[in-house]
């Protein structure tokens, strides 16, 4: 990935990554302007890597003009890949080398850019002109911003819809954004290794922090009752004892009949 002046062919930034997304299109960016300044436009090729809301924020942020190669023109990006054939000729020497991590060759490709290309002549700028002397003679000054302003145009956004609750799900938390903005789509302004404070933006209104939703102690589980009001283990059947208790009130109440079999002859009352 390479930051190129278009004026000057000066490289702000060039680095080798491990892939191609946006995170490294961030870096790159960033670094470029760390060390050179903010810059008046930027002109980037279509790629979803570059086409991105964060790249329309932070340009935005930083009073920087973003602008796009039109689809199915290569030669509107014909001075990146004219440099691209110059570092072929760096991986070729730096393969002799054969560097085991990407850290060397970083290391080898910074010392490679400064001394065989910064500071070599170059002839689209001229005799015995190279592209960190033409970039050094601009009158115009370096541009450069407080870093708190930097970090914060550099921070990362998504897009969230607010619940009827006025609530947001961001990374399987809820965050608190306000009743007054059910059912409106907001942006969500946050550091990736830091969540636990979100910057939610709105048109027409000014950016306010939000912290993860806490679910008080009145909406908490149910506290366990006392051992002396828990159920006790059944030691018999109620059902049965009811059932032996109703048989027995039944027998008692039932008029037993009498059995003549067992009257003694006599006691009959014949005449």
């Amino acid at each position: 990935m390479v930051m190129l002046d278009d004026a000057t062919r000066f490289v702000l930034h060039g680095e080798f990554y491990p892939t191609l997304d946006q995170a490294i299109v961030e870096d790159c960016f960033r670094k470029a302007i760390q060390k050179h300044g903010v810059p008046e436009s930027v002109y980037f090729d279509n790629g979803k890597q570059y086409r991105t809301r964060w790249m329309a924020r932070t340009c935005a942020k930083l009073g920087i003009r973003l602008l796009y190669a039109k689809p199915y023109s290569p030669e509107s990006t014909g001075k990146v890949e004219r440099f691209n054939r110059v570092v072929d000729d760096f991986l070729q020497e730096v393969a002799l080398e054969k560097p085991q991590t990407l850290d060397k060759l970083n290391d080898r490709f910074a010392v490679w850019l400064s001394e065989c290309y910064q500071h070599r002549p170059h002839s689209a700028l001229g005799e015995n002109v190279t592209p960190e002397s033409a970039f050094r003679s601009d009158p115009r000054p370096l541009r450069f911003v407080d870093p708190d302003v930097l970090a914060h145009a550099f921070l990362h956004v998504e897009t969230r819809k607010v619940d009827k609750s006025g609530c947001i799900s961001f990374l399987n938390r809820k965050y608190e954004v306000g009743l007054a903005f059910i059912g409106c789509t907001v942006d969500v302004i946050y550091d990736p290794a830091d969540t636990t404070e979100l910057t939610i933006e709105y048109e027409g209104h000014e950016p306010w922090r939000v912290r993860p939703l806490v679910i008080g102690e009145r909406t908490g589980k149910r506290p366990k009752l006392p051992d002396h009001l828990q159920p006790a283990p059944a030691e018999s059947s109620r059902l049965l004892e009811a059932a032996h208790e109703r048989h027995q009130e039944r027998r008692d109440r039932q008029i037993p009949a009498v059995s003549y079999r067992k009257v003694p002859k006599g006691e009959s009352g014949d005449v």
